[in-house]
């Protein structure tokens, strides 16, 4: 019997190592060559809220968060009067800690141009998200399958390939 209270000591550690990690998300964004900025939980609980629905095979989930487009004008991306020129040539790269990668057009998250509705997710249901999706994520909720949707989310980096 002492190794199943060992078993409960030990669920309970690791759930509060994942709930104090959880806490103190931050997002790495890194903005061409500019030194990198963080955005801490913090800050980030002060940009405007917004709401989607991912459709996760079949299943219709609800997440909040922030629009991706203000995280990353809260990074320092000038979206101004709309994307132009040389902004148009760049690309949003999304690195979750399990290694996943995807990557948006930065137009398509002007909304002078579309209104993708991608969000960087910190609630799901209502709820925080759990150790095994967050503490952040990103949401494409017009996506037909959620490929582009990425969990663990941990850096953000804005590539301008035309210079």
């Amino acid at each position: 019997m002492a190794w199943c209270a060992t078993v409960q000591l030990m669920r309970s550690i690791l759930y509060l190592v994942f709930a104090c990690l959880q806490a103190s998300g931050q997002i790495m964004l890194r903005i061409n060559d500019a030194p990198p900025a963080t955005i801490a939980a913090v800050d980030f609980a002060k940009l405007p809220r917004q709401s989607a629905v991912l459709n996760d095979h079949g299943k219709q989930i609800s997440y909040e968060g922030a629009l991706l487009h203000d995280v990353l004008a809260q990074g320092g991306i000038d979206f101004g009067k709309g994307l132009r020129g040389k902004q148009l040539s760049s690309y949003v790269a999304a690195l979750g800690s399990d290694g996943y990668e995807v990557v948006y057009a930065l137009a398509e998250l002007d909304p002078t141009v579309t209104d993708s509705g991608i969000i960087v997710a910190d609630r799901r249901d209502g709820q925080p998200l759990a150790a095994n999706e967050g503490p952040f994520r990103v949401i494409v909720p017009h996506d037909r399958r959620p490929t582009r949707s990425l969990k663990l989310l941990q850096e953000i980096d804005v590539v301008q390939l035309k210079k």
